[in-house]
């Protein structure tokens, strides 16, 4: 969308309430719900979103608080300033965030390989769901809101736009990665909406020009999953997860780390339907499976991460 303020670089922001000032130097992007700019404040550099609907920065200020307060959560930037900017006798409402560098995901990817597909989604996953259990839902969760940053590697987003709360109508999607577009479930904030996208998220890793939707459905995407070697040994994984058989992220988190350790999710459903004299015994031969499947993704980083830094290096 054409930039509804037409802020040039150089203008100074003044907040009306805390007086901060922050320097513009470039439009970011802009969209329905506004515009974000790169600003200076006071010699370092941060990401100022400006709505004409204070609404809208309320809401997703809302959401910037909830990565606050999940422990461990570092998905979403930090949020620094809140405030109201009045130029041309018009008053505008802002919010400024950690302004978050790196390389989009699936750029990454191609740089640094495949390898690290499964790494960064157990990222994704462990960090979504505890955006979940702060009551929302991510919403319009596809590559370009994602960035890897580092090192350390980590998985970070840079557009909150599309949260929504649970339990609402999603108020922001992109169509590849909605699953009302390909007729495989409603637009109804839950944890499952998510969950679908961060499956068309692995599949649009395998397939980076993306493909269109044509009899749409779980076939096509079936048929997609088959044509890949990459995608087709976590077959089990995106079935699920692009059919709603997830109620949360742990759970689809816990099938990948499955696959990654060699085992079947369907092994995993076999063992736990059998009963016999012998079921303490099994209970703690799975704590330990749990513990050595921490400990397979442990040493994957590790190399993993080494063999990033060596790449920089040389």
């Amino acid at each position: 969308m054409k930039n509804p303020f037409n802020v040039n670089c150089g203008t100074v922001i003044q907040g009306k309430w805390h007086q901060n000032s922050y320097k513009v130097i470039k439009e970011l992007g802009s969209g329905a719900n506004g515009t974000v700019y790169l600003v200076d404040f006071n010699g370092n550099k941060a990401a100022l979103k400006i709505s004409s609907e204070p609404m809208t920065v309320t809401s997703e200020v809302n959401v910037l608080k909830s990565f606050s307060k999940a422990q461990g959560v570092t998905l979403g930037p930090s949020l620094l300033d809140v405030d109201d900017w009045i130029v041309g006798g018009h008053q505008f409402s802002f919010y400024v965030m950690e302004y978050i560098q790196g390389v989009h995901f699936i750029p990454f990817l191609r740089q640094s390989g495949m390898t690290w597909l499964p790494i960064l989604v157990l990222q994704l996953l462990s960090d979504i769901g505890n955006l979940h259990k702060q009551g929302w839902v991510f919403g319009d969760l596809k590559p370009d809101n994602l960035m890897i940053t580092g090192p350390p590697i980590r998985i970070r987003c840079i557009d909150v736009g599309g949260t929504t709360a649970i339990g609402r109508a999603i108020k922001e999607y992109t169509e590849f990665y909605d699953r009302g577009y390909w007729g495989l479930g409603t637009r109804r904030a839950e944890p499952s909406y998510d969950l679908f996208a961060i499956a068309m998220i692995m599949i649009n890793s395998c397939y980076p020009q993306r493909f269109p939707k044509r009899e749409g459905g779980i076939r096509q995407l079936t048929r997609a999953i088959d044509a890949s070697h990459e995608l087709t040994k976590y077959k089990t994984v995106l079935i699920k997860a692009l059919t709603g058989k997830y109620r949360i992220a742990d759970e689809m988190r816990k099938d990948l780390l499955k696959v990654l350790s060699g085992r079947t999710v369907s092994d995993h459903k076999r063992t736990h339907r059998k009963t016999s004299p012998t079921k303490q015994k099994k209970s703690d031969q799975s704590k330990l499976k749990g513990v050595l499947e921490t400990i397979i993704i442990f040493i994957l980083i590790s190399l993993l991460y080494v063999y990033y830094i060596y790449g920089q290096i040389f």
